[in-house]
């Protein structure tokens, strides 16, 4: 199961909360402000820093922060977005 950590009002966690959401890929959802010991784990995982978004998918960790829409596509196995236009 995907887990997605993430504050309130961080703008890199709903662009990527919006990606996931396109793609049909269900998480979990982890606010570090309100979850007890989250941002601690969160910190641990990037060098001290509380990074959001970070994500734990099946025990890989990593950060997407800054957003990256094709480094958060590429860690998820999603595939590049398809050309506007094109036909399959």
């Amino acid at each position: 199961m995907l887990k997605m950590y993430t504050t309130r009002v961080c703008p890199d966690c709903r662009r990527a909360k919006r990606l996931l959401d396109e793609h049909g890929v269900a998480f979990e959802e982890v606010n570090i402000e309100a979850v007890e010991g989250a941002a601690e784990w969160v910190a641990a995982h990037n060098q001290g820093k509380y990074k959001v978004p970070t994500f734990d998918h099946d025990g890989h960790v990593f950060a997407c922060s800054p957003y990256n829409a094709a480094l958060l596509r590429r860690e998820l196995g999603l595939g590049a977005p398809e050309a506007a236009g094109t036909t399959a």
